[in-house]
């Protein structure tokens, strides 16, 4: 083995990552502090921090000039390469599938609650497959109010009401 073989392999290891993949690596870590401060209070409570993480986050949410909340996301980006964030992340994610989940269950009410209003109370058993346990008489009050304040071009006050009632009955 020559001088210039050792030194080489002194200075290129195939196991250790690159400085632009570290870097990568950080910029991902950085990113995640970043997703995790603009949170809202009541999302924030699900993502599991602790110690100087929680504190540097929470601190990170009352900086309001530009230059020091930079400063600090990379405080925060160093914070989470020291630990495991795998159940940061997967908090992070059960959020974001659960805000989608629960668009996708809105937009599915809403396209029953159009159904409804445009068959009327013979429409009612798209709504009593699904939900048996629902009221069938208050139903039935609501799909023809619904349907009356359309065809009188009024205000959807009523299929408000509606939208309201196949919710609540979603939830049970």
């Amino acid at each position: 083995m020559t001088m210039t073989d050792s030194a080489d392999s002194e200075f290129f290891d195939p196991e250790k990552p690159s400085k632009s993949a570290r870097k990568r690596e950080m910029q991902a870590l950085q990113d995640i502090g970043t997703t995790i401060v603009k949170l809202s209070e009541g999302e924030l409570a699900h993502i599991p921090l602790e110690g100087e993480l929680q504190t540097a986050i929470l601190t990170a949410r009352r900086i309001t000039s530009h230059e020091g909340l930079r400063r600090q996301m990379q405080f925060i980006g160093k914070l989470m390469r020291t630990q495991d964030t795998s159940a940061i992340q997967a908090a992070l994610y059960d959020l974001e599938h659960g805000r989608q989940e629960h668009n996708q269950r809105f937009h599915q009410l809403e396209a029953l609650r159009d159904e409804l209003i445009a068959a009327g109370v013979s429409g009612m058993d798209k709504v009593l497959e699904p939900y048996p346990h629902a009221d069938r008489q208050h139903l039935r009050q609501l799909i023809s109010a619904a349907v009356k304040e359309k065809e009188q071009n009024k205000p959807p006050a009523a299929a408000r009401k509606l939208f309201r009632y196949l919710r609540e009955l979603a939830e049970l």
